[in-house]
Parts: structure tokens; C-alpha cells; sequence
């Protein structure tokens, strides 16, 4: 897996100051989108040991509240595979820190086994989130007053609620 960039001290992409990494590669291609150079598979560098380590490194002091994954697209299948073992070494390493995953996937597709973006790692990959901002940028319904969304069909999804009261729990920020 590629990235196109990390921001180290990041407060635009979830609550708190975070370590962002925005991997490469999107399917979707939404119409107004803030990052289509993103959408390359190729485009960045690979995000390999030493890049995870120091995302590693970035979130250890007490002032990071966690780490948001966006793109390209996360939950693309080969992001998927990549980003699951880093994951839950970011979550044994700092067991408290938040994680953020968006994607313009909705939880019901991700969730739907017949769906192409559900992989042998999604039900893993998102029990390991704190938040899903799901759904796609829909340029026609963009509200720039929205908190850490692009338009109004997105949601800022508690997945712990969520998952153990198997319904959609939203976060009202």
C-alpha cells in the first residue's frame, strides 16, 4: 500500500490533535473531491516499516488524542490488508488512542458479504475503530458547517456502540 501524505499534528480529521494518514488509491471518484490525487494506487511512497513506525512514533505523546486513516480510499481490499496489521499493532501500542477510519463506503455495504469491498479483514478492520465516517462526498450536499464531513449524507458512526448493540450509533458533534 502507498500513501500520498502524513500530517503529524492534525485537528481538522477528528476530535483532538491526531496523526493523519491518508493512503493512496480510490474506486470511487467522487465528484468534488478535496483529495483525487490521492485516487492513484501508485501515487505517494510506500508505506512501509519505517513509515509505520514513525506514525508509531507520532502518537506517543500525551497531547495526540489518535490516528485518522482517509485517502484515497481505506477501505479499498488491497488498503484493507495493509492497514489491519498496522492497525492492530497501533491499537496493542496505545490501547486508549482513537482511531478514525472515513470512507466512502457505508457501513451496510462494508458489512454486506456480497459487497466488493467486503474482504476477509473488514469485520476485523472495523472492530478495531473508534469512529466510521462513512459514505461517499456528494458535491450537491455539501455543508461546510458540518464537523469533520464533507456533505450531509456522511456519518460520524460510534463502531463500539455500534457493534455491540448491532445498530448504527451516531455521534452528534
Amino acid at each position: 500500500m502507498n500513501y500520498a501524505t502524513i500530517k503529524y499534528v492534525d485537528i481538522a480529521n477528528g476530535l483532538g490533535v491526531r496523526t493523519s494518514l491518508f493512503v493512496s488509491g480510490c474506486t470511487h471518484h467522487c465528484p468534488g473531491c478535496f483529495n483525487s490525487e490521492a485516487w492513484d494506487f501508485d501515487a505517494g511512497v510506500p508505506f512501509d516499516k519505517e513509515a509505520q513506525q514513525a506514525v508509531l512514533t507520532s502518537l506517543a505523546p500525551a497531547y495526540i488524542a489518535g490516528l485518522t486513516i482517509l485517502g484515497g480510499e481505506p477501505m479499498e481490499p488491497q488498503n484493507q490488508r495493509a492497514l489491519l496489521p498496522f492497525l492492530k499493532k497501533v491499537r496493542t501500542t496505545y490501547p486508549k488512542t482513537s482511531i478514525w477510519l472515513y470512507t466512502g463506503d457505508t457501513l451496510e455495504e462494508l458489512q454486506n458479504k456480497n459487497s466488493p469491498r467486503h474482504t476477509e479483514n473488514t469485520e476485523e478492520l472495523l472492530a478495531l475503530l473508534d469512529v466510521l465516517v462513512d459514505g461517499r462526498f456528494e458535491e450537491d450536499k455539501k455543508d461546510i458547517t458540518l464537523k469533520f464531513r464533507g456533505s450531509s449524507n456522511q456519518r460520524l458512526i460510534d463502531m463500539p456502540a455500534t457493534l455491540a448493540g448491532k445498530r448504527i450509533v451516531q455521534l452528534n458533534l
